[in-house]
């Protein structure tokens, strides 16, 4: 990590921390095929998820979304730039890892943007990506940026969307997809696709994993986990 990143990171600790994320970096960096040295954020957002990654991983870290309407904090220590997912500048083979975690429901041209992935992705690279569960029963429970009322209204208009069979992101619900269909979607675009669904939260949720090995091992995590994870390579 380069002496402008440390000190912008020291500077900014506090704004950019997030328990889950950086257990979710811990567990992306075991499960990397080679060393994470440049590391590519698609559908980056706010960009604080691009600079918790450059900090838990010691990369160098690129960010793009669509918005551009950027933490400044996450601006001053990683590089976010505005840019479609579905035609990304970079060179073929650019990144050893590629990062995009619940941006691909919010695609519509998902295939293509998976396509321009795999294609920025060194030979050597490992990809992780994370969506919604269409599948889930109950979903933004954790989420920071949200009170009750508005969790339980958001899960009113899920249910709504459900029993009128339009819970799917063409329609404009935040649906995401189901295990099968994310893997069978990235199969197109990678050679491999490997979920780590439930790794995913044993490492985020380790106080209550009692519960998550219970909902695992049930074989219920397919509508109880609100969100599926994969990892592979080309």
């Amino acid at each position: 990590m380069t002496q402008a990143l440390a000190a912008a990171f020291h500077d900014q600790d506090t704004a950019l921390r997030d328990d889950k994320l950086e257990a979710f970096a811990d567990l992306l960096r075991e499960r990397a095929r080679a060393p994470v040295r440049n590391l590519l954020v698609v559908g980056c957002g706010s960009g604080v998820e691009a600079a918790i990654l450059a900090r838990k991983l010691g990369a160098q870290v690129i960010g793009v979304d669509l918005d551009g309407a950027f933490d400044a904090a996450a601006a001053a220590a990683v590089d976010l730039r505005r840019g479609d997912a579905t035609c990304l500048e970079f060179p073929d083979g650019s990144f050893d890892f590629v990062f995009s975690y619940h941006a691909l429901e919010h695609i519509p041209a998902h295939g293509k943007a998976l396509a321009e992935m795999a294609r920025v992705l060194s030979a050597q690279g490992t990809y992780c990506v994370g969506t919604p569960n269409r599948l889930r029963l109950v979903g933004y429970l954790g989420s920071r940026d949200a009170d009750w009322r508005e969790k339980i209204a958001w899960n009113l208009a899920d249910w709504k969307a459900k029993l009128r069979g339009r819970f799917r992101n063409e329609y404009g619900a935040h649906a995401g997809f189901s295990s099968r269909e994310l893997q069978a979607l990235l199969a197109r675009a990678f050679a491999r696709t490997d979920e780590i669904t439930l790794c995913y939260y044993q490492r985020v949720h380790q106080r209550h994993a009692f519960w998550v090995n219970l909902i695992g091992n049930a074989g219920l995590g397919p509508f109880i986990f609100p969100s599926v994870y994969f990892m592979g390579c080309k």
